[in-house]
């Protein structure tokens, strides 16, 4: 498979890649957990169908510790259970907010109370732009067909 453009090299591409990476990079001080952030990362991708994301995330979230179960278990993560509270929330969150289009009025009051009762408000907006950090690296990757598997732990955009 080869993407349909080459997302590394353009130019154009590079800037707007380095701008998402950069309102990415910006939430690390949030207080919201590294591993909560990485389960968000990877649900969203394998919501989104983005190949090169879940590989991606996959792999970070595994070289930062998270165990293999884990991360097996997050596309079911309702019937699992390894998932804090405050991790199934944010989760819900992300399944919400990543299929807005899906559901009339948004991401219901109760999923948003939910996560409000594990996540200060910072935690809070550094979850709610990740989620839409990466639902935007998600659709540049899917709609040009970038090909997944030989993503490498610490790449650098």
């Amino acid at each position: 498979m080869q993407a349909r453009l080459d997302l590394f090299r353009n130019p154009v591409a590079g800037e707007i890649l380095k701008h998402f990476a950069a309102a990415g990079a910006a939430l690390t001080g949030s207080g919201l957990p590294a591993a909560t952030r990485e389960l968000v990362l990877l649900r969203a991708s394998q919501i989104n169908g983005c190949a090169f994301c879940v590989d991606m995330h996959t792999k970070e979230a595994a070289h930062a510790g998270e165990t293999g179960q884990r991360l097996h278990l997050v596309a079911v993560w309702r019937e699992a259970t390894v998932f804090t509270d405050a991790e199934r929330a944010a989760l819900e969150l992300t399944e919400r907010g990543t299929r807005i289009a899906d559901a009339a009025g948004g991401v219901p009051d109760q999923v948003w109370a939910n996560a409000a009762k594990h996540y200060d408000e910072d935690q809070l907006t550094a979850l709610v732009a990740t989620i839409a950090v990466i639902n935007a690296f998600n659709r540049f990757n899917v709609i040009v067909r970038q090909p997944a598997g030989s993503y490498q732990v610490g790449r650098q955009l």
